[in-house]
């Protein structure tokens, strides 16, 4: 795995997670901390879920409407959010773009080793 990503590669090379409905690849593994890009088609959800570690996003592309513990709001391209440890987090994907967005896990999620809890 390289230490540097573009977007393409990341796009070129995502994984699809039938039962997420989502594209996924983890970019770069650290030892503490871990870079993943994940991309939701028009019409999916963003599932409710929950996990151990923190987790702090950036919209990439697209609009949806966010959910991270008690606050909604809608977001889009630049906006950010944290999830902190065990807080419910999900989404509704708005319009008919895809929405690509930038996570950042820490400690790593050692691939999600089954940790994630989901509400929905």
């Amino acid at each position: 795995m390289d230490n540097i990503v573009t977007l393409k590669e990341a796009n070129a090379s995502a994984v699809y997670r039938p039962e997420l409905n989502l594209w996924a690849n983890r970019l770069i593994m650290g030892t503490h901390q871990e870079l993943n890009w994940v991309k939701f088609e028009p019409g999916s959800k963003y599932p409710l879920h929950s996990h151990p570690y923190e987790q702090v996003s950036v919209v990439v592309q697209g609009r949806m409407l966010l959910t991270v513990g008690k606050a909604v709001r809608e977001a889009g391209p630049g906006d950010m959010w944290h999830a902190p440890s065990e807080v419910p987090h999900g989404g509704e994907i708005l319009g008919d773009e895809a929405v690509v967005f930038i996570d950042v896990y820490s400690p790593a999620s050692e691939g999600h080793d089954g940790s994630v809890t989901y509400y929905e």
